[in-house]
């Protein structure tokens, strides 16, 4: 017989009632949007309300990944790399410019300075000799003669260099075509002076006195112009060589200093001395850094001598002569003259090329002493200059007599104290004298130039490629440096 169960449970049958499954609750929408429309889908095209910009995404991926020590080392790697490449960058741009400045002061600018002042000599000395040509009347010599043609012809060469030099349309160019045009015209002066003085006619002084008038006002002013603008040019050419470098030595300093910053880092972590990759890194821009300072200081200190023994001197030196020949062309001026040009000088009435003559004179003496105190210390370049100074001061006791001579009515002797006779010593052997050495002493100024500039341009060679070449391997080496860290994490 089967029993019940105990309890008050009903037992299962048919007769049982069902259990409902338990409902979850809902959640209540706000008041305000029962009953509502759901909204409606944003337009295309319309930004959405939350989306964040790249550069946010990426700020937040860089500040998490710097939470983590694979990420800092990754980021040190990329500044690492970026500072050494961007010195050695830096390095390469400021030294090519200061190297092609360089070269540009050895080959070019310096060049062409000595070429302008070798045109404005050639044009005073071409004067000289026309005039010395003149007083010796029929008895001109071929060396007058042949001095005059080679002043002539060098000036005429020397104007063609600097004009294919020159670039078109510049203030330089102008002034070259200038002389080009007015050089045929006191040629020309010249010959018809000559034709007049070996006939004994009187037009022919005046003829020369046209063609020195010409080349006083015109010629010899626009090429002094020319000097002037290529000695400028020079100087420019200086000025972009010698200073240094200095963003490229900051970029070396902080590079390094990262470099060092980087491995004492990475030694505090590891306990570990070296890293080599870092290591070659720090050595590669050391190197660089020491290349960049030293090798521009050496440059510098040559460009430097280059101009303070080469260009000053040369640019005194040059001076002098130019008076030099100025003061032997008034002084064969004032015979030819007569006393046809005069001048006041305080309150007396003297002969205007004595005058000009006195003048150039007190600069000739002027330019050499200072440039006998350039060439203090250096015995190759003060003898040329004593000696210079020496056959200046036989010129001016020379010319006292000469003058006195003149002014005592002896005409005849006065020229033959200017050019010269068979019991007198002229003036001219003294202006001789005087070029010669200037010539000698611009040679040695010359050579002491091209010689300095060019230590100075070397002292830069190989350093833009090196720098560049050294920086990629030096970024390399940081690289690979940060990579063996960070394949300990792997």
């Amino acid at each position: 017989m089967t029993y019940p169960p105990n309890g008050s449970t009903a037992p299962p049958g048919h007769g049982a009632v069902p259990t409902m499954p338990t409902v979850p609750p809902q959640q209540q929408l706000p008041q305000q949007t029962r009953g509502a429309a759901p909204p409606a889908p944003a337009p295309p095209g319309a930004p959405a309300e939350h989306r964040r910009t790249a550069w946010a995404e990426g700020i937040d991926r860089l500040k998490s990944a710097a939470t983590t020590e694979p990420g800092r080392l990754r980021i040190i790697g990329a500044v690492l790399a970026l500072l050494v490449v961007a010195f050695g960058a830096t390095t390469a741009w400021q030294m090519t410019d200061r190297s092609a400045a360089a070269d540009d002061v050895l080959h070019s600018s310096q060049p062409l300075s000595a070429d302008a002042a070798d045109i404005y000599r050639s044009l005073a000395d071409a004067n000289t000799a026309a005039s010395s040509g003149f007083l010796a009347g029929g008895q001109e010599t071929k060396a007058v003669r042949d001095r005059y043609e080679n002043d002539i012809r060098t000036a005429a060469e020397k104007l063609v260099t600097a004009a294919a030099s020159t670039d078109p349309g510049s203030p330089s160019a102008a002034t070259i075509a200038k002389l080009n045009k007015l050089l045929p015209e006191y040629k020309g002066l010249i010959e018809r002076a000559r034709a007049n003085n070996r006939q004994g006619f009187p037009l022919g002084g005046a003829y020369l006195r046209y063609a020195n008038d010409k080349m006083q006002d015109q010629m010899l002013p626009a090429a002094e112009d020319l000097y002037t603008k290529e000695n400028q040019r020079l100087r420019d050419d200086y000025d972009a060589a010698t200073p240094y470098p200095w963003i490229a030595i900051a970029l070396g300093v902080v590079a390094i200093g990262g470099l060092a910053w980087a491995q004492r880092r990475n030694y505090r972590r590891t306990n570990r001395v070296f890293n080599h990759g870092m290591l070659a890194a720090t050595a590669a821009s050391t190197v660089v850094l020491l290349w960049l300072v030293v090798g521009h200081t050496v440059a510098r200190s040559g460009l430097n001598a280059s101009y303070d023994h080469g260009v000053r001197s040369l640019s005194v030196l040059h001076d002098a002569s130019i008076a030099s020949l100025k003061a032997r062309g008034n002084e064969n001026l004032t015979l030819v003259s007569r006393g046809a040009e005069t001048v006041q000088v305080n309150g007396r009435t003297e002969d205007k090329y004595n005058v000009d003559f006195e003048k150039q004179m007190a600069t000739l003496g002027d330019k050499l002493a200072a440039a006998s105190a350039l060439a203090e210390g250096d015995t190759a370049a003060a003898k040329p200059v004593t000696a210079a100074n020496g056959g200046m001061q036989e010129w001016r006791k020379r010319h006292k007599v000469a003058r006195a001579a003149d002014d005592d009515g002896n005409y005849q002797g006065a020229l033959d104290k200017i050019i010269g006779s068979k019991k007198d010593k002229p003036t001219g052997d003294c202006f001789d004298l005087v070029d010669e050495n200037l010539d000698d002493a611009l040679a040695h100024e010359q050579a002491q130039f091209s010689a300095d500039a060019g230590n100075g341009r070397d002292a830069m060679t190989g350093l833009s490629v090196g720098a560049a070449v050294l920086a990629v391997l030096a970024a390399a080496g940081a690289l690979i440096g940060i990579g063996r860290r960070l394949s300990e994490y792997r």
